[in-house]
Order: C-alpha cells, then structure tokens, then sequence
C-alpha cells in the first residue's frame, strides 16, 4: 500500500480510560450524540459518553454484557448491541429507560444502523466467525418483534453504512475481505448484493461515508483505516505501525473534520484530523 494520506500527527488518543472510572475496557462502538458528546461501550456492558474536550467521561447505563455498535435515532434514542446477551437495546434519551429489543434467532448484532426513510433500524448479525450466514435484522422503530430482513449469507456482517440519497446498504464482510453492497428496493425489500470492494488490504470492521462520498473502513488488523473513492480507488487514509494511537479500530464515527475510532485492543477513543469529514450522523435521522 502506498504512504498514508494523513501525517501521523493528525492522530492522537481523544481520551485514555484504562484508569478512568467506569474504564473503558476494550471499546468496540462509538458515535456522536445529539448533546456532541462521544458515546461508546465497554467489555461490562456500560453504555458510556465522553465530554466533548474528553476531560471526563460518566456512565449513562448499563446491560450487563459487552457492547458492540452504537446508532442514534435523533434525539430520541440510542440503539446498542449487545455480544452477551445476543440482543439489541433501546435507551430513551429523554426517560433514560433501557429496554430489550426481540428478534428470535438473532445470534451476534454487530452494529446498528437507522434508516430513518423506512422508519426502521437495521442490525448487522456476524452469525460465526468460523462460516458465513444470515444476515441482516431489521427492527420498526415505533416498536415491535426484530425480523430477519435479508437471509442472504454474510462472511461475518459487521459494519454497516449508507450513502445519503442512494438506496443501499454497505457491509463489512470482515473475514472475506470485502465490503459488498446491497440494493434496497423500492418497496423497502433486501435486493441484490454484489462486491463493493474486495481483497482489502486486512480485516474491516467499521464504515463512514465521508462528505465527498469515500468509504472510510477500520481495518482491525492491521491497524488502519482506508479510504475508498467513487472510482473504487484504495488508499490507506491513517495507521499506526505500533499500533498506540490507532490499535485494532473498530467503528468509526465523524464529527465534522474528525473521524472517532473505538480502539478493540486497548482502552481509548482515538481521534483523527481528516481533510475531509462530515456530520454525524443523528442529524440524518431527525
């Protein structure tokens, strides 16, 4: 791969929660709250936020479990994924009531996204790290049992993401390789699936479109984070040999010009300057 966009010193640890209280032991989720504060999770299932200058973070809630991704839907709530408890969780951001969703058969919910169009959210389900399954969840918003909304075999369905104005849904395929996209038809049914971009250089877990319409994709090994064009064009945006700043991203998250990384393999947020960047994303689901 050829040199990174970004200097390594556009990257730096947001916040270090090895000692902080709740810690941040091991973050997989990140995303951008409506009050601009930075929610992750935790191996013990706290659902967490760090203050905007990342002097201090608190404990909103707990599951009990391990949490994976993280979606808000507006201002009104969270949505989080739970690894433990092979479930997805509801907390109202006004009542800061927690509430289990249902969907029978659901196995591993990776990460949530919402699709505000369809007044839905849709889960990623990883199935197995050993062989490839179903498939994609799709939960109403206003309530209601989760359904299998896409059967279709995945090589564990991670990341998800979706371009502003285009009816499609992109999937990390963590061990294949590859992102695919599939097709969301008119009628709001799972359509076809075809490669996106394969034979990535390491394993994607977390996705982002940034403002000018590139794909941005954690690499949880090795530590890196490329950056995809229209054209399908790869270039390694940032990563970090020693793997300190940026060490095994999972998801990934914009505020503007910085791009927000959950570090698996370690106990931060790590924080990028990019050249380009973008809203976050609860305000594509007012």
């Amino acid at each position: 791969m050829s040199t990174p966009i970004l200097p390594s010193d556009r990257l730096r640890v947001f916040f270090d929660g090895i000692w902080s209280e709740p810690r941040l032991s091991h973050p997989e989720g990140v995303a951008i709250g409506p009050d601009r504060w930075i929610w992750c999770g935790n191996q013990d299932g706290d659902i967490c936020r760090i203050a905007p200058d990342g002097g201090r973070i608190e404990r909103v809630a707990g599951t009990g479990g391990f949490i994976l991704g993280l979606a808000f839907d507006g201002d009104r709530a969270l949505y989080a994924c739970d690894l433990k408890h092979a479930a997805v969780f509801r907390l109202d951001l006004v009542t800061g009531a927690l509430a289990r969703l249902e969907a029978a058969g659901l196995r591993i919910p990776n990460y949530p996204i919402i699709d505000r169009r369809r007044g839905r959210l849709l889960v990623s389900d990883s199935h197995d790290s050993a062989k490839p399954g179903p498939g994609i969840w799709s939960f109403d918003l206003s309530g209601g049992e989760g359904r299998l909304w896409c059967c279709a075999d995945f090589t564990f369905a991670n990341g998800l993401a979706m371009r502003p104005g285009e009816n499609a849904l992109y999937v990390c395929e963590t061990f294949a390789q590859r992102v695919s996209r599939l097709e969301i038809e008119a009628d709001g049914a799972a359509g076809a699936i075809r490669p996106f971009v394969t034979d990535l250089p390491g394993y994607p877990d977390g996705v982002a479109f940034d403002g000018e319409g590139n794909l941005l994709i954690s690499l949880y090994e090795p530590s890196r984070i490329l950056r995809i064009d229209s054209a399908g064009n790869v270039r390694v945006l940032a990563e970090d040999p020693t793997a300190h700043v940026l060490c095994h991203p999972t998801n990934i998250a914009f505020d503007g010009t910085t791009l927000f990384a959950a570090n698996i393999g370690r106990w931060h947020i790590a924080a990028i300057e990019c050249d380009v960047g973008a809203p976050p994303l609860w305000r594509e689901t007012l």
